[in-house]
């Protein structure tokens, strides 16, 4: 299984999740787990997915994530589990 790191910040807004999850699934990435959160009207969501059956290489989705992000106003974060294991270690 390939899994990947999906993080979404920003201020809240209707459909963030719609069109995130929307895109997502028209890649074939799956969502193994999610949680999202929002404080004082800042959204927050972090992700786990299995990325085996998207066609696309984690540089294209990161790029194509981030273009959505600009589109919807927040900012979104594609990283590899083993890079965000390795950056995140204390």
């Amino acid at each position: 299984m390939k899994k990947t790191i999906i993080t979404v910040v920003g201020n809240d807004t209707v459909g963030i999740i719609a069109k995130v999850c929307t895109y997502l699934a028209e890649q074939n990435v799956n969502i193994l787990d999610i949680t999202q959160t929002i404080v004082q009207g800042y959204f927050n969501m972090m992700m786990v997915t299995d990325t085996t059956a998207c066609e696309k290489d984690n540089g294209a989705l990161s790029r194509e994530l981030s273009a959505l992000g600009d589109e919807i106003g927040v900012v979104i974060r594609c990283q590899d589990e083993d890079i965000f294991n390795k950056m995140h270690r204390i």
